[in-house]
């Protein structure tokens, strides 16, 4: 069975990503790409499933572990009554291949050394032909090919690849895994410390340009490196996660596909890289956003692939029975073809902060903003399935509302501000109108706070970005209203959950869930916006306890069993912790918020 979730690290090389576990094991890793289907897919079974280990002989867990530096080179040790030894793993920036390295290095005494590789292609379901190719081991199966080569004997036993060798003080034993789709010519073989120098070189560059210089740099570091790991190289998309169907309550349904980018993380992503440094990481990001979404504005999706594909049709796989028993395993999502309306506010809003940051506009990109903003005009009063998707029945979602409001402010915005051409006083009205209809229809004045749906009386975290994109002030008591009673009835332990799962059945799923971090992330926000900034960074400071020894925090939170849940490394967790740090530190980048003036008239404060 595999280890919890946060007992896995994560290395990458921008295209894929490999989680390795404390036990040595590569037990999660797709190839070419990071949506493709997993050869060692042993997180979501059990290692007939494919995995690839190399640690001492019958030992256990590491005795210690981490990344070298600010890089992605993971350093995972074992001290042993024979010695010590130091297994180096890493994945080199893309050349013709994908690679895959693992050094092997004695640090001390003589130390047996075991490995045992299981390849299985399409999530453990079919077995490769494997032989000799000359002093490497060749694999393929239909589209997929992998190469093995190392100096260490290999042989095979029940359809497993094993090493047994005895690394000794000052020796290092490379191990390379080499992917290539099965109909192209066996690509060169990378020189495995080349590589390593290489990768750290990367890394370290990249990371050298960060100038975020608050009081949290090493967690605010680690995190935009995990992000820049996300990040599909040749188009810039950013993933949600790394992963598919790691459970948000273990042994239940809540099993999701994140593996793709999705429309409404962009603004708080550019918020995170721009306030950090990063201008080319969120321009590329920026034009990832309007490929995607060119085309008729009604068809516009919540998610896309990482190279912009539309259709992701949802599927399960009843082969492998899901992290630790929690089944099913789906691949897609389809919540892709799902009525999200503050979508369309959420790319508005991140084109808007993009201007606001120096990032150029065109006129293409303008006039696609405009044909959004007329597709927001005829629906924006239609229910929708909201930010978190549930696959209940469509509500009329105040979030959803608001973020149709921020949609047409920040295009009053770009009239007034950045003097582009546009119907500036209808779009003033309609927001307008939006505006007094969420604070008649979704505020409940006897609570003093907005709800999660017209009349309804169940709350929802996202209420907490009221403030955030400039709705209201945060000095409305409506604001703090809202906070106090979100902090109260969605608390787990302290932590929040996004919503109440069983009030008014709103998902339609059965089971419940973990705290949601990235929510957690915006409360601490939401608190030092009402000035209760002593608490803010409490909480703060506790969320940074819930990553794991290397930095990595997953979609959620169960503080009954302390452990993590969800899909990981969760691109929104480490967002909302730059972000957090940032706001905490007192650094910040022009916000997404619009005119202090219109704000004002808005709201009729």
């Amino acid at each position: 069975m595999p280890g919890h979730i946060e007992d896995y690290a994560l290395i990458g090389d921008r295209q894929s990503a490999a989680l390795v576990s404390r036990h040595g094991s590569i037990d999660w890793l797709c190839l070419p790409r990071f949506d493709s289907t997993a050869c060692f897919a042993a997180l979501l079974g059990d290692e007939s499933a494919g995995h690839w280990r190399i640690a001492p002989a019958g030992a256990g867990a590491a005795t210690g572990r981490g990344y070298r530096g600010d890089t992605l080179v993971l350093e995972t040790e074992w001290r042993t009554a024979e010695g010590t030894v130091r297994v180096v793993d890493f994945m080199p920036p893309r050349g013709e291949a994908a690679d895959v390295v693992r050094i092997v290095v004695g640090v001390s005494g003589a130390v047996p050394m075991h490995m045992d590789l299981v390849l299985r292609f399409d999530y453990g379901r079919v077995v490769p032909w494997v032989r000799r190719q000359g002093p490497d081991l060749g694999a393929i199966a239909g589209p997929d090919a992998v190469w093995l080569r190392t100096p260490a004997p290999l042989h095979g036993r029940d359809r497993t690849t094993i090493s047994d060798f005895t690394v000794r003080a000052g020796e290092r034993v490379p191990f390379v895994l080499t992917h290539q789709v099965s109909h192209l010519p066996r690509p060169e073989a990378v020189d495995p410390e080349a590589a390593l120098a290489d990768t750290e070189r990367y890394w370290q560059d990249w990371i050298s340009r960060c100038d975020y210089d608050g009081r949290w740099p090493e967690a605010v570091r680690r995190s935009l490196l995990l992000l820049k790991a996300l990040t599909y190289a040749p188009t810039g998309g950013i993933l949600a996660a790394a992963t598919t169907s790691l459970p948000e309550q273990i042994g239940g349904p809540r099993n999701w596909d994140y593996r793709y980018c999705w429309l409404r993380d962009a603004t708080f992503t550019l918020q995170a890289l721009l306030g950090t440094g990063y201008v080319a990481e969120a321009r590329a990001w920026r034009e990832w956003l309007l490929r995607a979404v060119a085309g008729d504005p009604a068809d516009l999706q919540i998610m896309y692939g990482v190279d912009g594909t539309r259709r992701l049709p949802e599927y399960t796989l009843d082969w492998i029975e899901g992290y630790q028993g929690s089944g099913p395993v789906r691949v897609g999502n389809a919540a892709a073809g799902q009525f999200q309306l503050d979508v369309w506010g959420e790319v508005l809003d991140g084109l808007h902060l993009s201007r606001e940051a120096g990032i150029s506009t065109t006129d293409a990109a303008w006039d696609l903003q405009k044909a959004l903003l007329d597709y927001l005009e005829g629906n924006w009063r239609r229910p929708d399935n909201s930010l978190w998707e549930v696959r209940g029945d469509p509500r009329q979602f105040v979030h959803s509302k608001v973020m149709a409001w921020a949609g047409f402010d920040r295009a009053v915005t770009a009239v007034q501000r950045h003097r582009l051409d546009g119907p500036a006083e209808r779009w003033r009205r309609i927001r307008d109108e939006i505006h007094a209809e969420v604070c008649e229809k979704g505020f409940d004045a006897d609570r003093n706070t907005f709800t999660q749906s017209y009349g309804s009386t169940g709350l929802d975290a996202a209420l907490l970005l009221i403030p955030r994109v400039g709705f209201l002030p945060a000095t409305d008591s409506r604001v703090a209203g809202t906070v106090e009673a979100v902090e109260r009835e969605l608390s787990h332990a302290g932590l929040l959950r996004r919503y109440q799962p069983e009030h008014d059945h709103v998902d339609g799923l059965p089971g419940t869930e973990g705290a949601f971090l990235a929510c957690t992330f915006w409360l601490v926000d939401a608190l030092h916006a009402i000035g209760r900034r002593a608490d803010a960074e409490r909480l703060f400071e506790r969320l940074l306890a819930l990553r794991n020894d290397v930095g990595m925090l997953s979609e959620e939170y169960d503080p009954t069993g302390g452990r993590q849940l969800g899909n990981t490394p969760q691109a929104f967790s480490l967002v909302g912790l730059v972000n957090s740090a940032r706001l905490l530190s007192g650094t910040t980048t022009r916000t997404s918020a619009g005119a202090g003036e219109q704000r004002t008239r808005a709201t009729g404060r």
